[in-house]
């Protein structure tokens, strides 16, 4: 599935979470997730545990504050649907400089920017810590359907190329005179749009073809290399879901 392609994501470091199995990692890090997730938005202490969980892993990695911090705006997008909920929210309001606000809808915003941002934080650690394909090899050890993971190899790999093309296309508009100042300028983005499907669908039965030459039979070759992943491993990874799991059942009994 491509030896040796990196995603951009991933940053070269010499750190034990860098050395870790990927599927422990992966495990590890879903767990972590889906605890943060059960836990009861007002247990304000226990989100400040989370944050400070994932800010020493990304410590322990050795990944810059600032990288963190960029890539975290990936969220953004779904806190700004998050922002409203105080305006529109039904129950209860109290006034907030002046503005009524709902009691309800505050606590939902805070919700999803606690829970959210923690979720992507851990996320981002992990895939800043992890080759692309240890990720795949990771996910059918967890036995993700190897269908599946042929899929997400070939996005990762021509997503790069597609945007490649895009911007080379870009930069053939703009060198072109192309400045878009009214709605009837997009036109000629459109029709980029669709050179770069066709130029895709073709690159595609290209590969397609190139595959079937040499033995494809429908299914993709197991992508696993490695011996099996040690107990001490599993340990380490699990012991991360596990203290957050305490913290969850804490926050839930000291409400």
């Amino acid at each position: 599935m491509g030896a040796g392609h990196h995603h951009l994501l991933y940053l070269e470091r010499d750190s034990g979470l860098h050395r870790l199995a990927p599927a422990c990692k992966l495990a590890a890090t879903a767990l972590f997730v889906f605890a943060i997730v059960v836990t009861p938005r007002e247990a304000f202490w226990a989100f400040g545990v989370y944050a400070i969980v994932v800010l020493g892993l990304a410590r322990v990695a050795h990944l810059p504050w600032l990288t963190l911090a960029r890539r975290l705006v990936i969220e953004l997008p779904f806190l700004a649907f998050a922002v409203f909920l105080p305006f529109v929210g039904q129950g209860d309001r109290v006034d907030v400089v002046g503005v009524s606000l709902s009691v309800d809808g505050l606590w939902g915003t805070w919700n999803i920017l606690a829970k959210g941002t923690l979720g992507v934080a851990a996320t981002v650690v992990m895939v800043a810590t992890t080759r692309v394909d240890d990720l795949l090899r990771g996910l059918e050890r967890l036995r993700l359907p190897r269908l599946m993971t042929a899929i997400m190899g070939f996005m990762v790999r021509y997503g790069g190329i597609l945007t490649d093309d895009a911007r080379t296309m870009r930069i053939a508009r703009e060198s072109r005179g192309y400045d878009p100042r009214w709605i009837g300028h997009t036109r000629a983005l459109a029709a980029s749009a669709g050179t770069l499907f066709v130029r895709s669908y073709e690159r595609g039965e290209r590969v397609h073809l190139a595959m079937t030459a040499r033995g494809y039979d429908g299914t993709m070759p197991r992508i696993i290399d490695a011996g099996p992943t040690t107990a001490r491993a599993w340990l380490t990874a699990l012991a991360l879901p596990v203290g957050a799991f305490v913290v969850a059942v804490a926050a839930w009994t000291i409400r």
